[in-house]
């Protein structure tokens, strides 16, 4: 089952790590019999979608490679075992792109964990397309009267960081610290924090940074970890009893914040690990670590409720996506301007242009 569908389309694609990044006219990908095709109307960029680029990690990427992971667009095709889905339904290629279903951990929805998962933009070709490829039991269902360019951020960025937000176990009422607060990880994470009852602290660097998390996406302190003489001190005064927020979500893009988070979350805290700086280690004073029975854990990306949970926020009115939209033949800036530290909010890519 298909609609009408080129044979060629528009695609970034990089033949070797460390890029460039290349424009370039590709084939148009047939559906597996678990699979669908969707026309990605807007893609999301993610620091991950750079970090492939230029081979940060110790996981390999498939070469070439089409990167991205937040698509969203219409599905045109389908294969025979997909019944759940139907074509013109509005869809989402995410990180997780399929996973076995059979597993110890796709057992109990931990689906990120797959030995086997494929992941968006990495092991498989991603979501910087014209229409790409997913597992239909793993694409986000959309909502159609969500908009697919507003959306797109969330497919990865917001789901990533409810997931944390609810790893952390803070409760309605409780303080949670957001580092990187100013990113694209941090101006969702801000926003499902407080849909959730939570109030927060925004920890990040400069007056931009300060006004929108203040101003815009209603956290209650902002630490600008660059003038701050003593970080450790200022964040713990921000909270109402001067012991520190019960929960730090990690989604900074250099090693230093890991670095600190332990020492000014409040006892019996959890400190939550999302970003993934390159090289970068965790420290942690063990005397105080023990006496203050800390718990510091990782959380990454979401399971498919999670997805569908952290869709129903944003289809409620309760998230707004700070984007800057920009055409899929552009992404080399977008990368520059990461590169550089000079993005507030997200960008989506209009595969259009």
């Amino acid at each position: 089952m298909s609609q009408n569908i080129p044979e060629k389309q528009w695609a970034q694609v990089i033949e070797k790590t460390g890029g460039p990044v290349e424009y370039k006219e590709i084939p148009v990908q047939k559906p597996g019999p678990d699979e669908v095709l969707v026309n990605i109307k807007f893609s999301g960029v993610c620091h991950t979608d750079l970090h492939a680029v230029n081979g940060d990690w110790p996981l390999p990427t498939k070469l070439p490679l089409v990167g991205g992971h937040e698509g969203a667009g219409i599905v045109v095709a389908k294969g025979e075992l997909v019944q759940d889905i139907e074509i013109g339904d509005h869809a989402g290629v995410k990180w997780i792109n399929g996973s076995c279903l059979a597993c110890d951990f796709c057992q109990q929805s931990d689906e990120p964990l797959c030995a086997k998962a494929l992941l968006s933009g990495y092991t498989v070709d991603g979501s910087f397309q014209q229409y790409a490829i997913a597992k239909g039991a793993h694409v986000a269902r959309i909502p159609k009267e969500i908009p697919l360019d507003a959306i797109s951020p969330v497919l990865c960025a917001g789901i990533t960081v409810y997931k944390g937000l609810k790893e952390s176990g803070a409760r309605p009422g409780q303080t949670v610290a957001i580092v990187g607060a100013g990113g694209g990880l941090g101006s969702l994470a801000q926003q499902y924090a407080k849909a959730m009852g939570l109030r927060t602290i925004a920890i990040d660097s400069g007056e931009e940074k300060k006004k929108m998390c203040l101003e815009e996406l209603g956290s209650h302190a902002f630490i600008d970890f660059a003038t701050s003489k003593n970080v450790v001190k200022d964040v713990q005064a921000a909270t109402e009893d001067g012991l520190g927020p019960h929960a730090v979500i990690l989604v900074a893009v250099n090693e230093k914040p890991f670095q600190q988070a332990a020492e000014y979350v409040r006892p019996r805290g959890t400190v939550i690990c999302i970003g993934l700086p390159a090289g970068a280690y965790l420290r942690a004073p063990v005397f105080e670590s023990v006496i203050k029975m800390i718990t510091i854990k990782g959380s990454y990306v979401g399971n498919r409720k999670d997805t569908s949970e952290a869709l129903e926020f944003y289809r409620r009115g309760l998230i707004k996506v700070p984007y800057k939209t920009v055409g899929l033949s552009e992404l080399q800036k977008v990368y520059d301007l990461m590169h550089e530290g000079k993005i507030a909010g997200r960008y989506v890519l209009d595969t259009s242009k």
